[in-house]
């Protein structure tokens, strides 16, 4: 197996046992410290945000211009625009998919449907950024290793760990008050991030092995990290803004910022 494969799944291992982490709060707390998840959450939405443009468009854009006939601007903008739209397509399935069954049981329970729901939009778009991960490492075959590139390939898989950690309580702890035993809501709670590895191989086998589409994967893992952060982790770490009103926000601008820092410091 190619070594950056190999690095690839080790990465995206870290990345699941963060999610694996985040699910055995379950065995400690009832409930996490508000403040300090959607601290947690906004300084992952501010290192995806980062990491969407300085590890993966701006490389985007240098493959493209260096390596295909088409214009960058189109290949970068259709691989982001896909991305985004991936993911959409995956909550859509996953809300069809579900009020079908609701139909067919005649009596919706809304409580185990949030649950639901929640678990799977969170396994779902563990998908792409396990692509994220594998393209990062992947791109590095044509970077030659330079400190820059695999700090770069790293930070990705740090922003996303992070933002794994609180997923995976999110996950467990709703279950947990809903009956389920610990372990039971442990075992899905770290479930959901189990698709990353094998997302993150295949993202970089693609890479190393078919390069002419590096600009469009690293568009796309780009597309799907910025519809995660601003449809889903923004807007939940904001739910005690009345309370906390510039809280989650600094969270946000940490992490953007200490994104920000490592990829163009080094």
């Amino acid at each position: 197996m190619n070594e950056l494969v190999i690095y690839a799944l080790a990465a995206t291992l870290c990345t699941w046992f963060l999610t694996a982490l985040g699910a055995a709060t379950v065995v400690f707390f009832k409930s996490p410290n508000p403040k300090a998840l959607n601290l947690m959450l906004g300084f992952a939405s501010g290192v995806m945000i980062a990491a969407s443009f300085w590890s993966l468009l701006q490389p985007a854009i240098e493959q493209a211009k260096e390596t295909l006939s088409v214009p960058a601007y189109l290949v970068v903008t259709a691989g982001f625009l896909c991305g985004a739209v991936f993911m959409w397509g995956s909550d859509q399935i996953v809300s069809f998919a579900r009020k079908k069954a609701d139909s067919a049981q005649g009596r919706p329970d809304e409580r185990q449907n949030r649950i639901f729901m929640l678990a799977m939009s969170i396994t779902l778009h563990n998908i792409p950024e396990g692509l994220a991960v594998g393209v990062a490492f992947g791109a590095l075959q044509n970077k030659a290793y330079t400190a820059e590139s695999l700090l770069g390939a790293i930070t990705v898989a740090v922003g996303i760990g992070l933002q794994n950690f609180p997923e995976g309580a999110a996950v467990s702890l709703p279950l947990r008050r809903e009956g389920c035993s610990r372990k039971q809501s442990f075992l899905i709670g770290q479930a959901s991030g189990i698709v990353e590895p094998a997302a993150g191989v295949i993202g970089a086998l693609l890479v190393v092995y078919a390069k002419p589409i590096l600009p469009f994967s690293l568009s796309f893992a780009a597309g799907a990290m910025i519809l995660v952060a601003v449809h889903e982790l923004i807007p939940e770490c904001q739910r005690n803004q009345k309370t906390h009103p510039y809280f989650a926000t600094t969270g946000i601008v940490i992490g953007f910022a200490v994104m920000m820092l490592l990829d163009t410091c080094f």
